[in-house]
């Protein structure tokens, strides 16, 4: 099966000049419209797909964004590989603004979002007990280490609603629990990832302290934006190098969803099936 990387990110990520641009993608989805139009880029021969999780001007909130569609479409254009970018907040002192952290695991605390394709007569278990894809952590890591960019290997992400910021007591509370950065976009993005046998990594661009640090007790959003662009110049060439690498890689860590099915499959509605069709073709068959 041939490998093909999705990148998840901000605005400034799909603006690299190293990359080819090839075309857009308007897809269709039984989920509803992605965040924006899908951008399709070259590599060297490495062929890569763009999307904007928060849409064209950072135009979707955290709540808004239509998770499922996202990696539908992704899925659609023959995504096995999604390496995620996205702002996170810091819980502790030794995670530093600016820095990188290659996320390994999640608290979900998100209330309002749909956070499974596996619904209307259809039930299916994934476990999500390592919900980021090993390989392709290694290869940020690898990447990073190459860059000089200073960064956390394997920290835990709190992924709350939004789009407001904590709370102090909030705030403390994550602390007191053991999370190292919290944010507001990788749930469900990851669970649906698992969902549709994708394999996910992510990497959190650390902007701010949360307010749980007496330094910093307000998360004021222009210094959080000032961090950002900052950050964006060590993302993209993150990108750069992670895709270099990633083309010479073999990834033997296959996921298949269909194996956690539960409803018997003569059992599973025609409409149902027929809305499954890109995110576990199986039922097809």
């Amino acid at each position: 099966m041939t490998q093909i990387l999705g990148v998840i990110g901000g605005s400034g990520i799909g603006k690299i000049d190293e990359l080819a641009f090839i075309k857009n993608h308007e897809i269709v989805t039984p989920w509803g419209k992605p965040s924006g139009s899908i951008l399709e880029c070259k590599f060297n021969d490495l062929k890569l797909f763009f999307l904007q999780r928060h849409g064209s001007n950072h135009k979707l909130s955290p709540s808004a964004i239509n998770y499922r569609a996202n990696i539908d479409a992704l899925k659609q254009l023959g995504v096995t590989d999604i390496l995620s970018l996205s702002s996170v907040g810091s819980l502790r002192n030794d995670l530093v603004p600016g820095n990188l952290v290659i996320i390994n695991q999640y608290i979900d605390l998100t209330k309002k979002r749909e956070s499974t394709f596996f619904e209307d007569g259809i039930v299916v278990h994934v476990s999500m007990a390592k919900p980021t894809d090993d390989t392709l952590m290694q290869i940020a890591r690898l990447s990073l280490d190459s860059l000089s960019i200073d960064y956390t290997f394997g920290v835990s992400y709190i992924c709350i609603e939004g789009p407001q910021f904590s709370t102090l007591s909030e705030s403390k509370l994550y602390k007191n629990w053991g999370c190292d950065v919290i944010g507001m976009t990788n749930m469900p993005e990851a669970k649906l990832c698992k969902e549709a046998s994708i394999r996910y990594a992510s990497i959190g661009m650390i902007t701010d302290y949360d307010c749980w640090h007496p330094t910093y007790e307000n998360v004021e959003v222009l210094n959080v934006i000032e961090t950002i662009k900052s950050n964006t110049k060590k993302a993209n060439r993150l990108v750069i190098d992670f895709l270099s690498k990633y083309s010479k890689t073999k990834i033997e860590n296959n996921l298949d969803a269909y194996l956690s099915l539960v409803t018997p499959k003569n059992k599973i509605n025609k409409k149902t099936i027929d809305k499954l069709k890109n995110i576990m073709p199986q039922l097809l068959k």
